[in-house]
């Protein structure tokens, strides 16, 4: 399913720079953490831009419905709640272990880091994708 596939024909050309749009905000976030006094993570799930983006995300998922742009949503919108889902777990898990020597404030150092790397992942390859016009397989 990519554009050869699909095609763009009558898929308003305005969605495709919407897309672009919400990957880059997505992209400012990791910025913003690697920059700047947050972390990638904390800067990708709590921060303006990418809380912004997922919005943006579900105000026009249904004008991409049956595109290829809609694998592109969907990517977008998994990595936003995934990453969140995943710092909440680390953060359950590495929270009774503070009692053990401070092990949790390692185990969650370690979580945010691994979330970080996919996360970055996510935003490039998606963006590389969406520049190709090819979907994304989730």
């Amino acid at each position: 399913m990519n554009e050869s596939s699909q095609g763009t024909a009558g898929l308003d050309p305005g969605l495709i720079t919407y897309t672009n749009i919400i990957y880059g905000l997505h992209a400012l976030s990791v910025l913003i953490g690697v920059t700047g006094p947050a972390t990638v993570i904390g800067s990708f799930v709590f921060g303006l831009p990418s809380i912004i983006a997922v919005i943006m995300n579900y105000v026009r998922q249904s004008e991409v419905r049956g595109t290829w742009l809609e694998s592109h949503f969907r990517w977008q919108i998994r990595t936003f709640w995934f990453a969140f889902l995943w710092i909440v777990v680390a953060a359950i898990v590495s929270a009774p272990l503070v009692l053990l020597f401070g092990l949790g404030i390692v185990t969650f150092y370690l979580a945010a880091v691994v979330i970080a790397i996919w996360i970055v992942y996510r935003v490039a390859r998606g963006w590389i994708a969406l520049r190709d016009k090819r979907t994304m397989f989730l």
